[in-house]
């Protein structure tokens, strides 16, 4: 089958960074599906492997998480899927990656696609949706609407990305909250208050003052998905008394002392945790991208797709790492089919 993968780590500007390669078709276990994969996007978590992670002897890497697909075959154990379902989901950082013509995947931590979407815009939301709905519901835990304790704001810094693009979706249509997302350029601020941000500050004045000049004099709940180390002591000073701040990224050197103060609490948050550690929950993927799909095909939920890259093949994925390298990506970036 037709792959894309590598055997050492290089800077993406070299031709051996991502190479075209052909490898056995994979085996179902017997919780595993075989899917036929339709379309990727790509992640910072692929950048951050393909810096990092070598080959194995002759095995090469294969990268990429977020897939959307067709089930060809089922394993022996399988109960939620049979062959010719369409899904999609955000895969394991044990096993090899989507950019493969075919592809293993437990069925637990797989979904049904929505009806209402091709597969390009389906693949751009499995992983962030995951981590946003975690970060927001189990980390952070947000109260969503009807519960009593809801209320109060939420500021997101770098919610022009992809996982703050889907998490202001989530907080306005799923919270009572004041959902405040950060942006430091006209088109990406745009593009959050698009996707339903009361407000849009920019996270690259003081933020203390960005908050004050909006009105809010401080959140309950603070989701910072990038830059974390640069704007911690900021982020401190914005969060209320009490409050909950979580993280994705993985900032060199943070002092957690500031949040004594504050009797606040830190939250890291990682999609991989669950499939990781095969913890007794794992199974809520599922449920999370069963319940994102239902919002996607009942119009609460809209995709963010940013570019579409073409084909799935050494030569673009090589492109689409290197924009995201370049922190200048709005939205995600999909790859579709494979081929030239």
């Amino acid at each position: 089958m037709k792959a894309v993968g590598y055997y050492e780590p290089l800077a993406i500007t070299d031709p051996k960074a991502l190479i075209d390669i052909e490898l056995p078709e994979p085996q179902a276990g017997e919780r595993d599906l075989i899917v036929e994969v339709r379309a990727v996007s790509v992640n910072p978590v692929d950048t951050k492997v393909r810096k990092s992670r070598k080959a194995e002897g002759n095995v090469p890497v294969v990268l990429g998480w977020d897939a959307a697909g067709v089930v060809r075959s089922v394993g022996s154990k399988v109960t939620l899927f049979k062959p010719g379902d369409r899904v999609w989901y955000a895969g394991t950082l044990m096993r090899p990656g989507t950019n493969s013509e075919l592809h293993a995947v437990d069925e637990r931590i797989v979904g049904r696609m929505p009806d209402s979407i091709d597969f390009a815009a389906a693949a751009s939301l499995p992983l962030t949706a995951v981590t946003a709905w975690e970060m927001l519901f189990d980390r952070l835990q947000v109260p969503t609407l009807g519960d009593t304790a809801n209320g109060g704001a939420l500021l997101i810094t770098g919610a022009a990305g992809g996982v703050g693009s889907i998490m202001v979706q989530l907080a306005r249509k799923l919270t009572g909250l004041t959902v405040i997302g950060t942006a430091s350029r006209a088109e990406t601020q745009q593009w959050v208050k698009d996707l339903g941000a009361h407000h849009v500050i920019d996270h690259a004045k003081p933020i203390a003052e960005e908050m004050a000049r909006i009105g809010v004099r401080e959140a309950q709940y603070i989701a910072s998905l990038t830059h974390t180390d640069q704007h911690f002591a900021q982020i401190v000073e914005a969060l209320a008394p009490q409050g909950r701040l979580s993280l994705i990224d993985d900032p060199e050197m943070i002092d957690v002392r500031l949040l004594k103060r504050k009797s606040a609490s830190l939250h890291w948050e990682l999609m991989y945790t669950r499939s990781l550690y095969d913890t007794p929950d794992v199974i809520r993927q599922h449920d999370i991208l069963c319940k994102v799909a239902e919002l996607v095909d009942s119009g609460m939920l809209k995709t963010t797709t940013g570019e579409h890259f073409g084909k799935i093949n050494a030569e673009n994925l090589r492109r689409a790492h290197q924009l995201l390298e370049s922190h200048r990506a709005k939205g995600k970036i999909v790859l579709e089919g494979f081929g030239q």
